[in-house]
């Protein structure tokens, strides 16, 4: 991962020429897509970026153990979790947001999965055995497993990686409320995930969410101000950490269903400004992701965001039904969010493709949006339009998930991809050695199969090319939400 500006401007740039191409450009449809494919595929991107020792079941074959002594320098257990992107660096408030949003997937669309549901469990997993290594010391929550700074300036393979391992930590005195808070939110849409499959360790993930929860609301601050040489500008939270505070105790209501959480939030909804800035999604944003989620409980769908293909929505039939008014707000600013998703009255910098359309379905229900509305076949086709273009239906014809398609991304800027494998050389390549790797015109040796890039740039074209960092590095956080909208579509084409 190269360094992340504040404001991810060729990334932005990127999605709006997704909304301008599928609502301006007459392009022929290359015909039915196979979702199923694409959903094992995104899943199997998940053991690319793995890190710790691998499990014998391990079906990257091309990765081998890495990292088997993150956090000894401060003597903690921080191994395993996952690499955030084309790095080889661990950030906590990323990985915590994949991990939300995978077990989200599961929760709504994972009788939709097939064979791969059980595969997406061990994602899941994968990652809350991390979290709860980070969050073992009361108090405590580590947040980061390497120097951003020394990492970036190596191409080196995970596997012979010997740049600093530094490891960084929220606490009392340096309070991040805002990763707490989204760690708070993994773990316990990731109870829900095992509350059937695993009691005991679905216990574990609740009780570890309540505690670092109320850590999050005693000691409120942000991480980004703690430790911001650290942290920024890579996953720098420029939006406050309000959102994760009212994120979590949404999730903890969901899994706990206990009243102290609603209570929470219809006590802090207008002290954590619940409604603020409702046009985005993302790892950094959730004000739109809480209002659909507290209003709307049901069935999983997306809406894609802001962040790179991101984003998730919920219905709650209470508040269809009418039978939590306190809860109306919420609704309202969930429903105005849909309709700026919608094409023609877009806010500038919204992808408009969402699907929000399952529990209008169950419940008859539309969304009025001036003169039009947002019906659920209607959002069902935008959803749909708009995964089909990642998969292939564009003006370059070509998919931009690695591994699907006969035309895809062959040259990401990822370092384990794009450097010889350990089998292939095992000789140890050096911090600078991998530099000729990262510049060569030749496609990457290892397909990390089911990577989703970053997508093309504001005029619709696509670099393939690793120093294009923006438009050509996959990440976790893009691949998650994937997940689950791919499986709605495997079963709903």
């Amino acid at each position: 991962m190269a360094p992340k500006p504040l404001t991810f401007p060729g990334i932005f740039s990127a999605l709006l020429a997704f909304s301008f191409s599928l609502l301006l450009f007459c392009h022929p449809i290359i015909g039915g897509h196979n979702y199923h494919d694409a959903l094992r595929k995104s899943i199997l991107f998940f053991e690319g970026q793995r890190s710790g020792r691998l499990p014998p079941d391990q079906r990257v074959k091309w990765r081998r153990d890495s990292a088997l002594h993150d956090g000894s320098t401060a003597g903690v257990d921080l191994t395993g979790g996952y690499y955030d992107a084309g790095d080889n660096v661990k950030f906590g408030f990323p990985m915590a947001f994949t991990t939300t949003l995978l077990a989200w997937s599961i929760i709504d669309f994972g009788r939709n999965m097939g064979p791969e549901l059980k595969n997406t469990v061990k994602a899941v997993k994968w990652s809350t055995d991390y979290l709860l290594k980070a969050t073992e010391k009361p108090g405590v929550v580590y947040v980061q497993v390497g120097d951003a700074y020394s990492d970036h300036s190596c191409w080196e393979r995970p596997e012979d990686m010997d740049t600093l391992r530094t490891v960084y930590k929220i606490d009392n005195a340096h309070p991040g409320s805002d990763v707490a808070g989204e760690t708070a939110a993994a773990l316990a849409a990731a109870s829900i995930v095992f509350r059937k499959r695993d009691p005991a360790y679905s216990r574990l993930l609740l009780n570890r969410a309540i505690r670092v929860f109320n850590f999050a609301d005693k000691h409120r601050g942000a991480y980004s101000s703690s430790l911001h040489s650290a942290v920024c500008p890579f996953y720098c939270d420029v939006n406050g950490y309000q959102d994760e505070l009212l994120w979590g105790a949404a999730w903890l209501h969901k899994a706990s269903r206990k009243r102290v959480y609603r209570e929470y939030i219809v006590k802090n909804e207008v002290v954590l400004r619940a409604g603020d800035t409702i046009n985005e999604f993302g790892w950094d944003n959730k004000h739109a992701g809480i209002n659909v989620l507290i209003s709307k409980n049901g069935a999983f769908i997306f809406f894609y965001s802001l962040v790179p293909f991101v984003g998730v929505c919920k219905q709650d039939k209470e508040v269809l039904m009418g039978k939590a008014d306190y809860f109306e707000s919420f609704k309202q600013n969930a429903d105005g969010f849909i309709c700026s998703l919608l094409p023609g009255i877009s806010h500038p910098q919204v992808q408009y493709s969402p699907a929000y359309s399952n529990y209008l379905s169950h419940a008859n229900k539309v969304v009025p949006c001036g003169e039009t509305s947002a019906s659920p076949a209607l959002l069902k086709h935008l959803a749909k339009r708009q995964v089909d273009y990642i998969l292939g239906d564009n003006p370059l014809g070509m998919s931009y998930m690695v591994g699907y398609g006969a035309r895809f991304p062959r040259r990401i800027h990822h370092r384990g991809s794009s450097l010889p494998s350990v089998a292939a050389h095992p000789a140890r390549i050096g911090c600078k050695a991998g530099t000729r790797y990262y510049l060569s015109p030749n496609p990457n040796p290892n397909l990390l199969v089911g990577a989703v890039v970053g997508g093309p740039n504001v005029s619709d074209a696509f670099p393939d090319s690793r120093p294009y960092f923006q438009e050509s590095e996959p990440t976790t956080y893009i691949n998650a939400p994937l997940v689950g909208l791919l499986a709605f579509f495997s079963a709903h084409p």
